[in-house]
Formats: structure tokens, sequence, C-alpha cells
């Protein structure tokens, strides 16, 4: 254990001694569940390169933390907004980076890997549809080129092309058609980004929903499943008992992602998620034992992790990727909180207190002394001494 003085909400500062880290079991069985962690990417804080402008990886590291979910029995989803796609990480560096995870996963036998394909090497302002379409034509040809399988991103180009459901059914018709593989689609929120509100050509989330389901009905064959961010259980169940039979439902609903893994006798959903390379041994370990029949387990596991991840992604929501690096700076599994783009400076050193306490009470600071090492040095950069 280790004691620190830590900010509280109201400014006031306090001491707080850390408490004994929980012991998650390994894996006992395979998984019953498809369950994707979507992984955040390590910066080269020694590049020679300006932050804000150039996306720098620190490569071993990154892979590093590649092949410590898939040791846990984790899938990896590539490349994803996680990654910082649109908020710091080009296209350029994307594609090397899910080359580089494509190697990788060679050598871990029953490694699970998709990666994103969208549009954002397109400039920013309005595009015609035609290029929109281009442009994931590139991404989808590039990743399956390098033997990868696609997850189709949802794009910011096309929310500020379309001029209604009709053009989303052309481009997705158009792109669905082509695919080697099946690929999972991408429903994320305008929580997550701001530039996706009104996707599939609705505000109105009940006649979008259809909009989607008519798209996936027509190309059943190339469609793994749907994943849904819009942190709405209610919906997210709504629409996985519409689905067609085959199609998954990945969950990307980081605050009741336990309730709607476990499922509801009937259907469940499978995990495509930011939260898991935050809590990874916890999601593998209670996953493990929902596939054992121990429910009980499960959500043993599970329960102390949501408050924390509430608070991951809490608004604005599109900044989570910030508690998502901490958590794996706190662990140890990179020397630094520098993060692509700046974007270590986008959350508040009150958000990360509590983070920090959080993540202690779920038992995920797996060497409490080292993790409160690391907090103390930064709030030493805030004027803050223990």
């Amino acid at each position: 254990m280790a004691t620190l003085i830590l900010p509280q909400r109201d400014g006031s500062l306090a001491r707080y001694t850390t408490r004994p880290p929980r012991r998650f079991p390994a894996r006992s069985v395979p998984f019953t569940r498809i369950a994707l962690a979507a992984a955040h990417v390590v910066a080269a804080p020694l590049a020679d390169a300006d932050p804000w402008l150039e996306a720098r990886l620190d490569w071993d590291a990154t892979i590093a933390y590649r092949r410590h979910l898939w040791s846990l029995g984790l899938g990896v989803a590539e490349a994803m907004d996680t990654a910082q796609r649109g908020m710091g990480l080009d296209w350029p560096t994307s594609l090397e980076l899910i080359r580089r995870s494509i190697a990788a996963a060679k050598d871990m036998p029953g490694a699970l890997l998709y990666s994103g394909a969208g549009t954002d090497h397109l400039p920013p302002g309005p595009q015609p549809l035609d290029r929109v379409i281009a442009a994931y034509e590139e991404q989808i040809g590039a990743i399956e080129a390098a033997g990868g399988r696609i997850i189709l991103m949802a794009s910011r180009a096309l929310a500020a092309a379309a001029r209604g459901a009709e053009d989303y059914a052309r481009v997705y018709d158009r792109i669905l058609g082509q695919l080697r593989d099946k690929a999972i689609m991408h429903w994320l929120g305008d929580m997550f980004d701001p530039a996706l509100s009104g996707y599939w050509g609705h505000a109105d989330l009940d006649r979008a929903s259809a909009v989607l389901l008519d798209i996936i009905k027509r190309h059943q064959a190339k469609i793994d499943g749907i994943k849904i961010s819009l942190l709405d259980k209610a919906r997210e169940v709504t629409l996985r008992r519409r689905l067609p039979a085959g199609i998954r439902m990945y969950t990307g609903d980081d605050f009741n992602y336990a309730e709607l893994i476990a499922g509801d006798g009937e259907r469940h959903s499978d995990a495509l998620l930011g939260i898991f390379d935050a809590i990874a041994p916890a999601a593998a370990a209670a996953l493990s034992a929902l596939a054992a029949g121990d429910d009980h387990a499960f959500h043993d596991i599970l329960a102390p992790t949501v408050p924390l991840s509430r608070h991951i992604f809490g608004a604005p929501t599109r900044f989570y990727k910030t508690g998502v690096v901490f958590m794996a700076y706190l662990n140890g599994h990179q020397r630094h909180f520098a993060m692509v783009g700046g974007q270590q400076s986008a959350r508040s050193l009150l958000h990360l207190a509590e983070l920090f306490r959080l993540a202690d009470d779920a038992g995920l600071l797996a060497e409490p002394d080292l993790a409160a090492s690391r907090m103390a040095g930064l709030l030493r950069l805030y004027g803050i001494e223990s």
C-alpha cells in the first residue's frame, strides 16, 4: 500500500492510501462471447515532431500492449477511435499500425484482430459522395491487402455529405457489396464524436435504426455484426432483438456493458469496447467466469469496474482516450503519459485523481506503489507535493 495527497472534487487536498490489488484468475475456459478491446496507442515522446500536428508512435510499446491483450484472451479492435483516429492519429500511421498488428497477431495463436477502415484521410469540409465511397474503398483495399479484417467505421465525411437516408444506403450498399470477408459495422453516437450527429440520415434514433436495419438485411452475407456506441442500454437491447439471425450485436456501451454482455436469457451482446483496454485483466477474468457458468463471479468482477468506466467516459465523452492511456501509464504498460495530439491535457487533474481512486476501488492498480509514485509525479507538475 502507498499513501499520497490527492485533490478532492471541491479542490481541497486529502491523504489517500491505496488498497491491495485484486488478483484476477487466468482464463480457464474459452470465452462464450467475442470480446474485442479497442486498443490505445503509445506516443513516442522523444520524437522530433510537433505532437499537435504529427503522429509519432512508440511501436514497441504499442505492439507490446496488443500482445498483452491477446495473452488474456481478448481480441483487438485496431486503429479505432480509442487509438485516436480523428484525434491525432492519421491514416498513414493507422495503416502502419494495422500492418504491424497483423504481423504480430501471426505469432499469437488464436489472436483475433479487426481493423478500422474509414474516410479520415479526406480533407475537412463537404465532399461528393463518390469521393467518400472512393475513400472507403482505398482504406478497405489497403487493409485487405495486408490480410486484415474490416471494421467499417462511421464517417465524418459521409455525415457531412449525406442529404438523407438514401445517401447512406447508396454508400453502404456500394461498400458492403465489395468486401472480401464479413465486416463489423460501426455506429458511433455524437457523444463520442459530435461530427457524427444525425448518422444514417436522421436525428431521430428510431428512424436512424430503421435505416441501419434495412442496410444490414440487404447485406447479411457480408456483415458479422454491428457495434453500437450510443450509451443507451434499452435502445441496444431493442435493436439486438431485431437483428437478423447470425448478425452479432457488439456492445460499445461503456456504461452498461456488464448486463448487456450477460444478456437477457434470449440474446446477449458481444463486446467491442474501449474500456476493455483499461480493465483488461478484469474483463478477461469475468468473461472466463461467464463461460464457466458462474454468473455471480462475472458480475462480482465487473461491477466495481463500472463506476470507473462511467467516469472515464463521462462528458465530454470524446476525451475518454486520456483516461484509457492514464490507466496504462499507472499500470506500467508505458513509461510516460504523453499522448498523440497532446491529448494528455484533455482531462483535468481532478478527473485523473478521481480515476486513480476508482481504479484502486476496483482493484485495478496492479502495483499500487508504482501507480502511486506515478500519480505523485503528475501531482508535482501541478504544484502538489505528497
